[in-house]
């Protein structure tokens, strides 16, 4: 079995929650599929799980943002995030999301990448096909990104978003994770106690706005993520 992850963004008392439901079921591969940085104000306590578990991650876009310095392209308040979490991230947590090389991943037929195969990086699927995957190798494609947990199953392919561990936006607050085993994908939603990372939000100097969304199970500012069209 393996426990696909993915978009934590420094929500650490979700993703402890996540880790203990995938500790119960005794599965013992994780596969993260990056953006372990970005929003909330944990990111160290974020990474020193998944290096103590020594889980291996992709990068994601906000983890580029904040290694490379450029920013978001899309929004001030990502960028506030950032700069807070580059302002405590420790020298060895620094090192270790420079380490992160690429943001995709190949095992046998599995293929793994944070955004999509047109852009693995900063591709959002809220549209996919039978299309898109005919022609790429392979029989089981995850990438998270968009934040909307969703299984697409095709013929011969199955496509999987594993949804956000930090900040789901489809109106669910719970986390949510996906798991492969022998070849069945599925979804999994996780009970976490938002008001801690609330209770740390505002103790580091951020008001309400960056994280009321996370008991609405949405974007900073209330919006739900689009609907998956699946074609």
């Amino acid at each position: 079995m393996i426990a696909i992850i993915s978009d934590i963004h420094g929500n650490y008392p979700a993703l402890k929650a996540v880790l203990d439901d995938i500790d119960n079921r005794n599965i013992k591969n994780i596969i993260c599929l990056g953006d372990t940085s970005g929003y909330y104000c944990m990111i160290n306590e974020c990474i020193d799980a998944l290096v103590e578990r020594n889980i291996f991650s992709l990068k994601g876009n906000h983890d580029y943002y904040l290694i490379s310095g450029e920013g978001c392209p899309r929004s001030n308040s990502a960028n506030s995030c950032l700069e807070y979490q580059m302002s405590i991230l420790k020298p060895n947590n620094k090192i270790w999301l420079e380490n992160l090389r690429s943001s995709s991943l190949i095992i046998d037929d599995k293929h793994f990448v944070h955004g999509g195969w047109n852009d693995e990086l900063d591709e959002y699927l809220y549209e996919v096909s039978k299309d898109y995957f005919q022609n790429r190798n392979g029989k089981y494609f995850f990438s998270g990104h968009t934040h909307v947990p969703i299984i697409f199953n095709m013929k011969n392919k199955i496509y999987c978003n594993p949804g956000s561990v930090g900040q789901p936006r489809d109106g669910n607050p719970k986390s949510s994770y996906a798991i492969f085993n022998n070849g069945k994908v599925e979804n999994v939603r996780v009970n976490y106690d938002i008001d801690v990372i609330a209770f740390y939000m505002k103790k580091s100097g951020f008001d309400k706005y960056f994280y009321e969304n996370l008991y609405l199970g949405s974007k900073i500012g209330g919006e739900i993520a689009a609907t998956f069209v699946m074609r």
